[in-house]
């Protein structure tokens, strides 16, 4: 499956030169003057191994009138709504704009993916430019030149995320849509396939017991374990009876700080770890228990909740501790303190090399996903925001 990809910016910063480069042809009238391009046009576009739809669209400004200007943007802004990534391109050489500015406030407020692009970035006189999109709050800037082909392989590699989003196949996505009994938690019958497994990422630094963990869950040595951080590399999904509970267990790379991940190799272990977290239904993110809640682990944490996922926080190496109840009473508050986004999460205390309370995550995590799961009525909805609205006017 496609995916769609639109290219945006205030006029005359060189979109219609990479819709061009892009889709191999001059389809895509370009000039040296503002506001050439006036209508959407699409077309076939590639990047050495990706293809996907490329929609070349008129520069935007500001201008929410019926005018003629008013109306390019109303056109625009249906493109930006309808593509899976919108490509923000910014002309380097000019600098960062107010224009620019309003752009980029626009593309956060409807919250779809955005890669941002300092085209013009040929040689030293795009430098100013490119350090100053870093204030547009869109992450790093991927330098290019549309008119010399300069850093289509770095956009590529931008771009090649949501393509393996796209090529997955549709089985094996989460199953969001599902009724499920509000009283019991269960699949209301007819509306989830019960053999259907549930998609579990186990996530954490390096070193805290992950694949220990899924050996442990599985019955058997499947995940090679050792003293040694950073061991696994592939995020391989393992489908398994948990106590009659179906699931497909994903065990992932230790994630470090993106500062310290220098290899290659190890860019693509946590890039696929990644991709797990997206595409399970339940998270379970295992912290060390002589060395908990680093920043590294709060960063796991929020990724997994800002992805939507359900989320299950296991401790593991609980065996190894010696004043429990005092160590439980301040993970609880830190956790309360420092992730708030995640109120109320399940907490497993546990050891996955001995197996103690092994049980309890699978009752943690059985608990997690039917409360993911659950749907709630307008009715009911509308009903308490009457009550809240009522007490709080």
């Amino acid at each position: 499956m496609a995916f769609s990809v639109a290219i945006i910016g205030r006029p005359n910063v060189g979109k219609s030169t990479l819709f061009n480069r892009l889709v191999g042809k001059r389809l895509a009238l370009v000039d040296d003057s503002p506001g050439v391009t006036r209508d959407l046009r699409e077309g076939d576009g590639r990047l050495r191994d990706l293809k996907f739809t490329v929609i070349d669209t008129a520069g935007l400004e500001d201008a929410t009138d019926d005018s003629l200007q008013g109306r390019m943007r109303k056109l625009t802004e249906q493109a930006i709504d309808a593509a899976d990534v919108s490509l923000f391109m910014v002309d380097a050489r000019a600098g960062i704009t107010s224009t620019d500015r309003e752009l980029a406030d626009l593309l956060r407020k409807k919250g779809g993916r955005v890669i941002l692009l300092a085209n013009k970035s040929e040689g030293r006189a795009g430098d100013e430019g490119f350090y100053e999109g870093f204030a547009l709050g869109l992450g790093e800037p991927v330098r290019i030149s549309s008119e010399h082909g300069e850093g289509m392989l770095e956009l590529r590699d931008a771009l090649a995320p949501l393509a393996e989003e796209f090529e997955m196949d549709e089985d094996s996505l989460p199953q969001i849509e599902v009724e499920l009994d509000p009283e019991t938690g269960e699949p209301i019958e007819g509306d989830r396939d019960p053999a259907k497994p549930i998609q579990i990422a186990i996530v954490g630094r390096p070193n805290a017991g992950k694949s220990t963990l899924v050996n442990r869950i599985l019955g058997m040595d499947k995940m090679l374990t050792g003293p040694e951080a950073g061991i696994t590399r592939d995020a391989i999904g393992t489908v398994h009876d948990w106590g009659g509970m179906p699931v497909k267990l994903f065990d992932t790379a230790g994630m470090r700080k993106r500062a310290k991940v220098t290899g290659k190799l190890e860019k693509l272990s946590v890039s696929d770890g990644l991709r797990a977290v997206k595409f399970s239904e339940v998270v379970v993110v295992l912290l060390d228990a002589q060395n908990p809640l680093e920043s590294q682990d709060l960063r796991i944490a929020d990724l997994a909740e800002r992805e939507g996922r359900a989320v299950v926080i296991a401790v593991n190496k609980w065996d190894l501790v010696e004043e429990k109840q005092k160590t439980m009473a301040a993970l609880k508050e830190a956790v309360g303190r420092l992730l708030p986004q995640l109120r109320g999460v399940p907490f497993v205390m546990l050891s996955a090399k001995d197996g103690k309370n092994i049980d309890r995550l699978h009752d943690a995590v059985k608990k997690a996903y039917a409360t993911w799961n659950i749907r709630i009525s307008t009715a009911r909805l509308n009903q308490w925001l009457t009550e809240a609205v009522s007490r709080h006017p």
